[in-house]
């Protein structure tokens, strides 16, 4: 690789042919603060934070978009560059609903930390019209306030670039520019699909998801209802952003223990209906296979994904796995299973999840998902909701034990559960249940490395009882779109794929704590996040979902075997072909 030789501050400093100022002042561990740059997603310069003088040049850079060349020198905190980054500064104020103190993002928010940075004082702010904002409040899963949007879009760039969906963007123009859909069309009467990535993006308050912690508080107050919750592989590898530790770091002991101490009745893990999921997807696998069933079999853990398929791929929803996510399978079993083991009328059960997506909110209000009469899942937060919920109880989370354990009897899972929250993850579990289920040998090698790692497509074949099994995964919804066109078109074949609407899967969910663009840029929460899931997977003693006592224990008792008739009618639901708007 061909390096350049600049200076930053006087600082010798050599980085790759073709990197920007902004990636060669990082490499020299100066930061160059950003408010709309997005590495790959949104490089455009607008924002105009990143200026910085460049010796020779007739007026100051933007730092994102300039590259570097030979002999380069550069200046990043000269009283000209401090003067302009203000001057930025004070203009976007002129134009943003400043209460932060009832801001979700107080504390978390990118404009707000530069305004401290560089001694914003409200007084000589400048005065004058606004832009007329409603707040839509729409959509299942969150609500846009463009009083507080700074126009930086990022999240139009991360929709349309990264998620292939493109349902939002610069409506009008000049000063009465404003965030929104085509025709200024209400969010849910859109093909939004509720991953909530552009909530992950974006660096102000402008975007949130809908909080409904209230609700859950009143459930657990509330003397009639037995409150139960359930926590994602994902969270538990994400969580402990939120209260300052490095990112990947598995707080599965705190987790429960603030659970517990918030008032939930019982603390349940979700991974038990990941084994779930696994005994009746790999079940519903063999039997297309072996009896010429719809091919390939599509994954439907992600709710995201399956909205659009939905609107996207109607004519394949058939290929679409008939069963229910772990959410909606543990919430089913919750109000069936456990309801009858406990003498509980399942009305009187609150189930919530706590989720790092933000699609969930939607999944739990559609149709087919009241296996007891009553919705599966009542209440569905995020990661980024429990944080919050936890500061309000006065919980001090660092200080919380790190052994507390998962309740029984829905608590207990294995190595291949915990993984559904990495891409591939899914992919793997079911390998690992379907190969041996088909070979009727026991797997001595339990890592189907291929399916790992956070490439947005990957294939894989694998020989099992003299056959071929062609898989394939992917992440981000645009890979996914890039993957099905060519299987419509006949251009690759599988017999199974794994889907996950968010780039990277649950670990990278639109409700998992929220990075700044100075962490989103150059370190890859993804992968940094499932090596905490897989480090898990490594050190259970069971490894593969059909190996789970607890859930023999549920069949023998309770479902009979994967596939059957109680089965489908508790664990398996139904889709709809939506249009595009």
């Amino acid at each position: 690789m061909d390096y350049i030789n600049i200076k930053i501050n006087g600082l010798d400093v050599s980085a790759p042919k073709g990197s920007t100022i902004l990636e060669a002042a990082r490499l020299a561990n100066i930061d160059i603060p950003t408010l709309c740059f997005l590495k790959e997603i949104n490089e455009i310069g607008a924002c105009r934070m990143c200026v910085v003088e460049v010796k020779g040049a007739r007026s100051l850079c933007a730092a994102c978009v300039y590259p570097i060349n030979e002999g380069m020198e550069v200046f990043t905190n000269t009283p000209k560059v401090i003067a302009a980054r203000k001057k930025n500064l004070q203009l976007l104020l002129s134009n943003h609903d400043r209460k932060c103190l009832s801001c979700v993002r107080s504390g978390n928010c990118e404009l707000q930390k530069l305004c401290k940075d560089y001694k914003i004082e409200e007084e000589g702010l400048y005065d004058g019209e606004r832009t007329p904002s409603e707040i839509d409040y729409s959509a299942a899963h969150m609500y846009r306030d463009n009083s507080k949007c700074i126009l930086c879009r990022r999240c139009v760039a991360v929709c349309e670039k990264v998620q292939g969906v493109g349902v939002i963007g610069a409506n009008e123009r000049g000063f009465k520019t404003f965030i929104g859909s085509a025709f200024e069309m209400d969010l849910a009467d859109t093909s939004c699909v509720s991953c909530g990535q552009c909530i992950a993006v974006c660096p102000t308050g402008a975007l949130s998801e809908k909080d409904n912690t209230d609700e859950v508080l009143a459930a657990i107050n509330n003397p009639e209802k037995y409150v139960v919750v359930q926590t994602a592989p994902a969270v538990r590898a994400a969580l402990g952003e939120a209260f300052g530790l490095p990112i990947g770091t598995n707080v599965e002991g705190k987790m429960i223990a603030a659970l517990r101490r918030i008032g939930f009745d019982k603390v349940f893990d979700t991974n038990f209906a990941a084994d779930l999921t696994i005994m009746e997807e790999a079940n519903e696998f063999l039997d297309r296979v072996k009896n010429g069933g719809k091919l390939p079999l599509i994954t439907s853990c992600s709710p995201g994904w399956v909205k659009y398929c939905e609107h996207y791929f109607p004519d394949m929803t058939d290929n679409l796995s008939s069963c229910k996510s772990p959410q909606q399978m543990f919430g089913a079993i919750t109000k069936t299973y456990f309801a009858e083991k406990m003498g509980i009328d399942p009305k009187n059960i609150v189930c919530v999840s706590v989720m790092p997506c933000t699609a969930k909110k939607f999944e739990i209000g559609r149709d087919d998902q009241n296996a007891a009469g009553v919705a599966d899942v009542d209440i569905s937060i995020t990661t980024r909701e429990l944080s919050r919920l936890i500061d309000r109880m006065g919980i001090n989370f660092l200080s919380l034990p790190d052994d507390e354990k998962f309740d029984d009897p829905l608590g207990r899972s294995t190595g291949a559960a915990v993984i559904f929250g990495a891409t591939g993850g899914v992919m793997e579990a079911a390998l690992r249940t379907a190969v041996e289920t088909l070979t009727g040998e026991t797997l001595d090698n339990v890592d189907f490395e291929a399916v790992r790692g956070v490439q947005g497509i990957k294939e894989a074949s694998f020989d099992v009882a003299g056959m071929t099994v062609k898989v394939a995964v992917a992440s981000g919804l645009k890979n996914a779109n890039e993957l099905l066109t060519k299987v419509k078109n006949g251009e690759a074949e599988y017999h199974f794929i794994e889907i996950m609407g968010c780039p990277g899967g649950c670990v990278n969910g639109g409700g998992q704590p929220q990075q700044p663009a100075s962490v989103r840029n150059f370190t890859d929460l993804r992968a940094e996040r499932a090596k905490a899931l897989y480090s898990i997977d490594a050190a259970n003693p069971i490894r593969k979902s059909h190996e789970n006592p607890d859930i023999k224990k549920l069949y023998d008792e309770y479902l009979g075997a994967p596939g059957s008739h109680k089965a489908h009618e508790l664990l398996h639901t139904t889709y709809v072909k939506r249009s595009i708007n």
